[in-house]
């Protein structure tokens, strides 16, 4: 395996210690009067999801992680378990509950994502920044309202609960930040 100098680790970049995978959150880059610049990051285990922060000092290195991208298409949900297509491959990939955690309410039939492959295994699933939702339910909006920025609570196809505006309406979609959980825009 080759390193990776630690003043090329940016945001997203994904590197190995202790035989772990970790993907750099967070980066900066200090100088103090005399000495070595040193190198700070904030990093999350891809494995355990622990997040850690490290100091390097400029000119050292880093073991580069053997990470594989792969397109993926969610397909469909069957008990605990959560079936992907491999967009190259058309190889079926079957990824449990736990290990997709919360990210299971903005999957929806036929919606691409990335998975992480670290030492030939999933480490990781990352969906787009928004994706677009059908609003299953939601209560009536106060009509006059329409001067201040009045939310109601809206439940959305796959079982998510938002804060909507007042003007949005059942059976309508709108735009979710994945990241956030907020909505955006109406679609």
């Amino acid at each position: 395996m080759s390193n990776i100098p630690v003043n090329d680790l940016r945001k997203g970049e994904v590197f190995k210690e202790n035989g772990q995978p970790f993907v750099v959150v967070k980066y900066s880059h200090v100088k103090m009067g005399r000495g070595n610049a040193v190198i700070k990051i904030k990093a999350k285990n891809l494995k355990t999801g622990a997040v850690l922060e490290k100091s390097f000092l400029s000119g050292s290195s880093v073991e580069e992680a053997d990470v594989e991208k792969i397109k993926v298409q969610y397909l469909y949900k069957s008990g605990e378990t959560y079936s992907f297509m491999d967009s190259q491959t058309f190889e079926t990939i079957e990824l449990s509950r736990s290990f997709i955690g919360d990210d299971v309410n903005y999957l929806k039939e036929g919606e691409p994502c990335q998975l992480l492959k670290f030492e030939g295994g999933p480490v990781s699933l990352e969906l787009p920044l928004s994706v677009v939702l059908k609003i299953a339910e939601t209560g009536s909006g106060f009509k006059g309202n329409s001067v201040t920025n009045m939310m109601k609570p809206a439940k959305l196809e796959t079982g998510l609960e938002v804060q909507v505006p007042n003007f949005i309406n059942e059976g309508e979609s709108v735009k979710i930040d994945t990241r956030t959980g907020e909505y955006v825009e109406r679609a």
